[in-house]
């Protein structure tokens, strides 16, 4: 007996479906008010794609076969590639700035825990060909603006973002080589899920002195820019990673998101190919995982062969989300919508029966027809079930007449009513 979907996958039932649904009609309610163009690729792609640049941990996740021609393949555990592989494909026939978002179901063979399942939709959001940290600013707000018209405040969720550059200079003055910043990085993500001796282990396994893990964790305590600055001054190190994040922050001030906002240094983002300002949004509480996250990547299209083009990247998974909502009680409604159920008294009532449904569904009607031949009882009964809100019951005696008997599924009232004047 097959019990349930493979582990770490989901059924969706029609009630599962409404609440998808609802959710992804926000996100491109949200995506389109800010400019952006829906786009899609496979679900399948070469393995290699994500192999060379995601870093190991997303390698150790694929979902990962040989097809019948020998070619290795993967199911996405991610979308970002994709959008770097598409856009290489146009060249430079693409006008600049590109603002693309998609909403694809993304798989990883990962360690199931609370808001994580080994699939998920994810609304992304890409902004190519932007040098200034105003692209930074208008996904956050894109993230924001639909947390804000799904209900929440921000007495609920906080924006945390740091700058991957910056934090490089920081570690590079407490002596960390340049060449174990991505290794270490990866150990960094993990901040707040494995407690602080476990980090430092791991950090020691990569080869790290004491010293040196010393010097992370005290980088690690910097709490706001101006100690980050405190740290840099006088070491003859670049500033514009520090001036790269103050902008970020300044513009979403102009977006009337400074309330929302705070800076963090251990945000960092578990994917190798980011470069600059990176963000993470968290309920207040962190009861749960990251609502969504994202980041400054600008060498990832040229090194999959494209040019040198800069771009912004957001990631937004359906499971947290969903969860938040549903704890704080902002889902909607998910009842199925029906207007009319037709109900025939009898065969002989089904022609024009179904001659009413077509009729009812040509006005822009939902409409369902009692399929089989039910006692009237059972079949009002199965009407208020999906939710009707009018059914419309073909009796022989009102048919004689050219009626039908409407009845109103919230108040019980019922009239006969000619058949045309119906819907």
């Amino acid at each position: 007996m097959i019990s349930g979907p493979p582990r770490g996958m989901r059924d969706f039932y029609p009630e599962d479906v409404r609440l998808r649904n609802w959710l992804f009609s926000l996100w491109r309610e949200v995506s389109e008010s800010f400019g952006f163009e829906e786009y899609d690729g496979p679900l399948v792609e070469s393995e290699e794609l994500f192999t060379r640049k995601s870093g190991e941990e997303i390698v150790g996740q694929l979902y990962n076969f040989e097809d019948k021609g020998g070619r290795r393949l993967a199911l996405r555990p991610e979308m970002t590639p994709t959008l770097a592989r598409m856009i290489i494909a146009k060249g430079t026939s693409l006008p600049r700035p590109i603002k693309w978002f998609s909403i694809p179901q993304c798989f990883r063979y990962e360690r199931m825990s609370r808001g994580r399942r080994r699939e998920h939709y994810q609304w992304n959001l890409d902004i190519v060909g932007v040098k200034e940290p105003s692209a930074e600013a208008e996904v956050i707000a894109a993230a924001v603006e639909f947390l804000k018209r799904a209900g929440l405040g921000k007495d609920d969720f906080k924006v945390f973002l740091s700058n991957r550059r910056l934090l490089a200079t920081l570690l590079r003055s407490k002596g960390l080589p340049d060449e174990k910043f991505a290794e270490v990085c990866v150990v960094i993500d993990k901040k707040g899920k494995v407690a602080e001796p476990a980090l430092k282990e791991m950090m020691e396994n990569l080869g790290l002195s004491a010293a040196m893990v010393d010097g992370v964790f005290e980088v690690l305590r910097v709490d706001s820019l101006e100690e980050a600055e405190g740290l840099l001054v006088g070491t003859n190190t670049s500033l514009e990673a520090l001036e790269e994040t103050k902008r970020v922050l300044e513009y979403l001030s102009y977006y009337g998101l400074a309330g929302f906002c705070r800076f963090d240094i251990s945000i960092v983002r578990g994917l190798l190919y980011y470069t600059g300002p990176v963000f993470e949004l968290f309920d207040v509480d962190r009861k749960f995982r990251a609502i969504c996250g994202g980041g400054r990547y600008d060498n990832l299209l040229e090194s999959y062969g494209g040019g040198k083009v800069t771009a912004v990247g957001l990631g937004f998974g359906d499971v947290v989300i969903s969860e938040i909502l549903a704890e704080k009680r902002l889902l909607p409604d998910f009842q199925k919508k029906i207007d009319f159920v037709v109900i025939p008294f009898s065969q002989q009532e089904r022609k024009v029966a179904m001659e009413l449904s077509q009729s009812l569904r040509t006005k822009g009607n939902n409409v369902s027809i009692t399929l089989d031949t039910r006692k009237l009882g059972k079949a009002l009964a199965g009407a208020d079930r999906a939710g009707a809100e009018k059914v419309a019951i073909v009796a022989p005696d009102e048919l004689a007449e050219g009626k039908v008997v409407l009845r109103d599924m919230r108040t019980g009232e019922e009239k006969a009513v000619p058949i045309g004047e119906v819907g």
